[in-house]
C-alpha cells in the first residue's frame, strides 16, 4: 500500500529550517513546484499576498508621480551589452532565446533579467527638452535570472515578480530626492503590511547593482540567523543616459544628460515574511496581507446544526463588509480536522461557534499567532475582530523586531566579529573602506558587509579586520 500522506509539519523550524521552511510553503498550498527547476506555481493564496503588496504599493507610487507601463521581455543582444558594467553583472544568469521554431534568429535575445536597457533605448526618443522631465515610470512584471545555486522556493527563484521603477530627471538633486520617498514606501509596505523589520543602509562599491553609481538596500535577518536583501533602490547617475544617448536640452539651451534611477520590490519578500513569522504548526500571515483574514469554524451536531449555521451565516455576513472571511460549513470534516487545516494554512483570526455558545450569546476568538482564546458577545464580535486583527499585526512586527534587535550585535576586533558571527545575526563592526579589507572578511568567514547604515555619526574606531583608522560603521552578516 502506499504510504499515507502526511498534512501536517513534520520538522521543527529550530531544528531543520530548510526542510520547514518548503513544507510549511508546500503543505499549506501557497505555492507550488513547477516543471522547469527553479520556477515556482503561486497558488490562489500566496498570489493573493502579491496583489496586496502590489496594490498597496503601487498607490504611494501613484501619490508621487509615478505611472505604470510595460515593456517588452525580450531584448536584443546588442541592447544589453551597451553599458558594458551592466552587462558583466548580469551575463552569467541571462537566458537566451536562440531559434524561433527550427530557424536561428540573426540575434539572440536575452529573456528580461531587467528592462534597463530595452527601456533606455526607447526612453532615449522620449526625451528632448527640460520640459519633459522628470518622467517617472514603473512595470509589474517578471524577470529571468538563471542563477545556478540552489534555488529556494520564493527566496531564490529563476523566475520572479517585481516592480521595476525607472526615472529621469533633469538635475542630480532632483534625482537624490527620490531615494528617501521610495525607501519611505518600501518600508511602510514591509513594517506595516508585512510586519517585516530591516535595516536600511547604502551598499559598498563591492555589493552594489551592475551599473548604478550607490545602491541602496532594506536588509532583513531570517529565523537561521542569516541576512537576506529585500527591497533596494539604485542612483544610477548618468551612466545609462550617457550609454544611451538619452539627453535633453536645459533652461539654458544646452545639451544635457539625464540623471537616473532605479528601484524594486519582489516576490522574495513574502518569503521573508512566511519564515519570520510562521511556526511547526505551519503558517502565520499577518493580517494585513492575509488571504483570509477570518474563518469562522460551526461546531454542531444533527439536533443544533441548522441553528448554529444560521447565526453563523449571520455572523459571516456582518464581517465580511470589513474583513476578508470564509465560512467553514463543510459536514465531512471534524472541527478540530478544521482547525488544523486553518491553522497550518496561516489565517490569523479563527471565530469558532457551537450550541453552548448560541445559549450564551458568544463566539470564541482564537488567535493564530499565539494561540490564545477568548469569549466575546455577539453583539460586539465584529469590533473584537478588528481589534484581535489590528493587535495581531502589531505583535508580529514587534516579535520580528525584538529578534533583530537580540540578534544585532557590536565588535570592535576581528575575533570579536568572528565569534559574534558563530552566533548567526547581524554584526555591526568598524571599517576602513577598503575593498581588500571586504574581501578578506568574507574569504575567512563566509560574512560580506551587507549595507552601510544611513545614520553615520564621526567614529573614533579602527578598522576590524586591518587595524587602521576607520571611516564607517558596517553591517557585516551571513547571507543568503
Amino acid at each position: 500500500m502506499p504510504e499515507a500522506k502526511q498534512e501536517g509539519i513534520t520538522v521543527r523550524k529550530s531544528e531543520n529550517f530548510d526542510e520547514w521552511y518548503t513544507q510549511v510553503i508546500l503543505k499549506s498550498e501557497l505555492a507550488d513546484y513547477s516543471p522547469v527547476s527553479g520556477c515556482i506555481v503561486f497558488r490562489p493564496s500566496g498570489y493573493a499576498i502579491w496583489e496586496t503588496i502590489r496594490r498597496e504599493t503601487d498607490k504611494k507610487f501613484k501619490k508621487i508621480g509615478i505611472q505604470n507601463s510595460y515593456f517588452p521581455i525580450f531584448i536584443p543582444e546588442g541592447l544589453l551589452k551597451k553599458e558594458q558594467e551592466h552587462v558583466k553583472g548580469f551575463s552569467p544568469e541571462v537566458a537566451w532565446v536562440t531559434h524561433a521554431g527550427d530557424s536561428k534568429l540573426e540575434e539572440r535575445l536575452a529573456i528580461r533579467p531587467t528592462s534597463e536597457t530595452l527601456m533606455y533605448e526607447v526612453i532615449s526618443r522620449w526625451v528632448r527638452s527640460w520640459r519633459d522631465l522628470p518622467l517617472k515610470l514603473n512595470q509589474w512584471n517578471n524577470v529571468v535570472r538563471w542563477e545556478f545555486r540552489h534555488p529556494t522556493l520564493l527566496l531564490r527563484s529563476r523566475e520572479f515578480l517585481w516592480n521595476e521603477g525607472h526615472t529621469l530627471f533633469a538635475t542630480e538633486e532632483e534625482a537624490m530626492a527620490e531615494r528617501d520617498e521610495i525607501l519611505t514606501i518600501y518600508r511602510t509596505i514591509t513594517e506595516e503590511y508585512l510586519a517585516l523589520p530591516g535595516l536600511v543602509g547604502k551598499k559598498t562599491e563591492a555589493e552594489k547593482f551592475a551599473g548604478a553609481t550607490a545602491s541602496y538596500t532594506i536588509e532583513h535577518l531570517m529565523p537561521d540567523g542569516k541576512a537576506i536583501q529585500g527591497p533596494d533602490f539604485h542612483s544610477d547617475g548618468q551612466n545609462f543616459s550617457k550609454a544611451f544617448e538619452i539627453t535633453f536640452v536645459d533652461r539654458k539651451g544646452e545639451k544635457q544628460f539625464a540623471w537616473q534611477n532605479t528601484w524594486a520590490i519582489s516576490t522574495r519578500e513574502i518569503g521573508v515574511m512566511l519564515a519570520t513569522h510562521s511556526d511547526d504548526k505551519g503558517l502565520i500571515v499577518p493580517p494585513r496581507v492575509a488571504f483570509i483574514q477570518v474563518v469562522i469554524v460551526p461546531i454542531f451536531d444533527d439536533e443544533s446544526r441548522e441553528r448554529v449555521l444560521k447565526q453563523a451565516e449571520r455572523l459571516r455576513a456582518r464581517l465580511e463588509e470589513t474583513t476578508s472571511v470564509k465560512l467553514d460549513d463543510r459536514d465531512h470534516l471534524t472541527p478540530g480536522r478544521k482547525f488544523n487545516e486553518w491553522e497550518l494554512k496561516g489565517v490569523p483570526l479563527r471565530v469558532e461557534i457551537g450550541p453552548r455558545d448560541l445559549v450564551k450569546r458568544q463566539v470564541v476568538l482564537a488567535r493564530r499567532d499565539n494561540g490564545k482564546k477568548r469569549q466575546v458577545k455577539m453583539a460586539i464580535a465584529a469590533r473584537e475582530v478588528a481589534r484581535e486583527l489590528k493587535e495581531i499585526q502589531e505583535d508580529l512586527y514587534q516579535r520580528a523586531l525584538s529578534f533583530l534587535k537580540e540578534h544585532t550585535y557590536a565588535a570592535e576586533t576581528y575575533d570579536q566579529l568572528k565569534g559574534s558571527l558563530k552566533n548567526g545575526g547581524i554584526v555591526r563592526a568598524p571599517w576602513c573602506l577598503s575593498p581588500d579589507c571586504e574581501a578578506k572578511v568574507k574569504e575567512e568567514t563566509g560574512a560580506k558587509i551587507i549595507n552601510l547604515p544611513m545614520d553615520q555619526k564621526e567614529i573614533k574606531s579602527l578598522c576590524v579586520y586591518c587595524g587602521k583608522e576607520a571611516a564607517v560603521i558596517a553591517n557585516f552578516a551571513k547571507s543568503y
